[in-house]
Order: structure tokens, then sequence, then C-alpha cells
């Protein structure tokens, strides 16, 4: 049986990228204030990685905003606070039927945004699509289903590849893809996140990639284009993203942690 992650992970430079974001994790899962309070990080990080997710999705609201304002009215932000809040139950299912919990995650993100007959289904027709990113022409229903099907080949078979290689492929092709035609980002990156998870790299989801990801929102685009061209050289410098990301990450929830030590 192939491995096409194992491939993906085999491309120039991803290698080095990933360690980096490995070393930078492990890092933070070393540190003595989760031995105690990891719930705690998890919770911040989830509220950060919400926050950090709708700005992407184009929504503004700062952190503080997010923390005093109950009922906030930006449907994104709305929308990923929801699948922030469902992610920690959605890791088991991931690892058996991705398709199941994509669905999940998009009636979750959308549930504001569109009608109640289009969520959690890919799209199909003419139904429009928000090109947040600039990505242009999105691919046709009939390969979003192609392709879905294939994605979700990948995830429940076996492969040598690292946690980090086959979260940013699910990430990348769902952002590629945008197979519901809104919140797809918000979905996209949810489902790098239950990947981290799901696979070991971040078990208790103390990281929040999608922190890593605004942090780095100059590069977002531009990465997610070189994904999208196929290329071997764009694969690579979309892992590389993706790593670098995480790495910001998990020095974002350090900080978390270095806060709670000093009360």
């Amino acid at each position: 049986m192939t491995d096409a992650l194992a491939d993906v992970a085999n491309l120039p430079g991803v290698a080095d990228a990933v360690a980096d974001a490995r070393a930078a994790v492990d890092r933070l899962l070393g540190h003595r204030v989760l031995r105690r309070r990891s719930a705690e990080v998890s919770t911040e990080s989830a509220l950060r990685g919400a926050r950090a997710s709708a700005v992407l999705e184009g929504a503004s609201i700062t952190l503080d905003e997010l923390r005093t304002t109950e009922h906030p009215s930006d449907p994104a932000v709305q929308g990923a606070l929801r699948v922030s809040a469902e992610l920690g139950t959605l890791a088991e299912t991931w690892r058996q039927a991705p398709r199941q919990v994509l669905a999940r995650l998009h009636v979750l993100a959308a549930a504001d945004a569109v009608d109640s007959t289009d969520l959690g289904r890919p799209r199909i027709g003419d139904r429009p699509v928000k090109d947040i990113l600039g990505l242009d022409e999105p691919p046709s229903p009939s390969e979003v289903a192609a392709r879905l099907d294939a994605l979700s080949g990948l995830l429940t078979q076996p492969t040598k590849a690292p946690a980090l290689v086959t979260a940013a492929v699910v990430h990348g092709e769902l952002l590629t893809l945008r197979p519901f035609g809104w919140g797809d980002g918000i979905v996209a990156r949810a489902a790098q996140r239950i990947t981290l998870v799901a696979r070991g790299l971040d078990p208790k989801s103390l990281t929040a990639p999608e922190v890593g990801h605004a942090e780095l929102a100059g590069e977002y685009a531009e990465a997610i284009r070189a994904y999208a061209s196929g290329t071997a050289e764009g694969v690579a410098a979309w892992i590389a993203h993706c790593a670098a990301a995480t790495a910001v990450a998990a020095r974002d929830s350090q900080a978390i942690c270095e806060a709670f030590l000093r009360g």
C-alpha cells in the first residue's frame, strides 16, 4: 500500500520544519505549570484559537472583547467559539469517521450564517463560495466530493508521516476545496487542531495553531495558494508554514503557562 502522506513528509525542507515545531511543542509540554493546570491552559488556548480563527475568517474582535461580550454578533465569531468548545469531544470520532466530524464542524461553524438545509453538506450546484484568501475559482462539487473521499481514505489508513504533516495536508485540502462555501476556514483550522490532538502531538490540545496562522497572516494566503498549485515546492512551503504556525502557537501557550506561574 502506498503512503502518500509519508511521501509529503519526505519533500525537501519538511523534516527540518517539522522537527523545529515538534521541539517547540515538547518544550511546552514539559512546563511545570501543566502538572496541575493543564485544563486551564487548554481552555485559554481554545479561546485564543477561536478568536484567531474568526479573525482569519474576516471578523474584527479583540481577545478582551471576546472575554467580555456574552453574545458576539458576528457569525464567524459565534461559529469559531462553538467549534472551539466542541473540539475536545471529536478527536476519537475523527480517527474513524473524518467525514462525520467535518459535517459536525460545519454545522457548528455556520449555524448562524447559512440555510439549515446546507449545514454539514458539501456544496452542490452553484452554491456561493466565500473566498476570504483570494484563491479564485473553487473546485467543482464533483472534484470536492472526490477529494474529500480521498482525504478520508488517507486519514483512516496507516501512515508513517508525522502528525504535523498529516494535519497540514488536512488543513490545506479543506482550504483549497472550500467544500461548504461558508466557514471553510474555521472548519479547516479546527480539523488541523483535531488532527494534532488525535495523532498525539498535542493530546491535551494545549496549543492553538490558529493563533500561529493569525500571527503569520501575511504568509497564510500565499502559503495556501502555493499548496493549491499542487507542485511539490508549493506543498512543502505550505507544510513549512503550518509547522511555523504550530511553533508560534506553542510559544504562545508557554507564555500562558508563565502567566499562570506568576499568578
